[in-house]
């Protein structure tokens, strides 16, 4: 029997993908907003697509902010543009 793959939503395009396939935000007990490269920090997680467009999305229309119920810094959101970057480089090589 095939092993189920877990899927999650993005929230800026709502399109469900794999898990691995997107990056995870979260909102740590503590109130900062950190992403989440193993998936499995303690927090109030939401997940994003590894593309610039629904990174741009996800600022315009605050979809991070509301999902997480938090304001967020700039650095987070250069620190989610660098992961996308770095993300369309491997993926043309």
């Amino acid at each position: 029997m095939a092993k189920k793959i877990p899927m999650r939503m993005c929230v800026s395009c709502r399109e469900m993908r794999p898990k691995k396939e997107l990056t995870r935000v979260v909102r740590t007990p503590e109130g900062m907003v950190i992403i989440d490269p193993t998936g499995r920090a303690n927090g109030r997680g939401a997940y994003l697509c590894l593309n610039a467009a629904c990174l741009d999305k996800a600022i315009k229309s605050r979809a991070l902010e509301r999902a997480l119920e938090t304001k967020i810094e700039p650095e987070v959101y250069e620190a989610l543009r660098k992961d996308c970057l770095n993300a369309a480089a491997e993926q043309a090589d």
